[in-house]
């Protein structure tokens, strides 16, 4: 399936000349959604992963049935604040400002193979610092997978160690 066919271009978004690539306009496609979620189950089924981490907010979209489709936890990585109960966070710049990153303190226990999802890889910032979190809780990273990857931006530089999987680069 030609998925780089179904995403949307949105220049200036969200600033001056930023290119957005809007995955949204994919996921609403039925079969590119089921076909999405086959590609990356395809790609984990034999890594016994115990837990999906997905980033705010588009990871979630991606990490939830994924997780349902590998008989894994879900855990939600999120902007400081929005999770209830107590956390550890980690800072980590873009290529358009600086961001926090939070999960609780209890969501990986050591030793716990953990695949971290996400919509879009582009600086690796983002990403980094959701290995850093899942590594400060004990966690042992088998993978990070995205749906779209930005080559120009370089950011698998920032996840050397990790395996990666991107469905579509650009």
């Amino acid at each position: 399936m030609d998925y780089k066919s179904l995403i949307r271009e949105v220049p200036d978004f969200p600033k001056q000349g930023i290119l957005f690539y809007d995955v949204t306009t994919l996921l609403k496609d039925r079969e590119a959604f089921t076909s999405i979620i086959g590609d990356l189950t395809a790609l984990y089924t034999t890594q016994n992963v115990a837990k999906i981490v997905g980033i705010e907010s588009r990871g979630f979209i991606l990490g939830a049935p994924l997780a349902h489709q590998l008989g894994a936890g879900f855990v939600p990585v999120r902007k400081p604040g929005k999770l209830p109960a107590e956390t550890i966070e980690a800072t980590y710049t873009l290529e358009y400002g600086a961001n926090t990153l939070a999960v609780h303190r209890d969501a990986i226990m050591p030793g716990e193979r953990v695949l971290i999802v996400d919509d879009l890889l582009a600086t690796g910032g983002t990403a980094a610092a959701t290995v850093d979190l899942v590594r400060r809780l004990g966690g042992d990273v088998v993978g990070v997978a995205f749906l779209v990857e930005l080559l120009f931006l370089k950011g698998r530089t920032k996840l050397d160690g990790c395996e990666i999987q991107t469905l579509i680069q650009y």
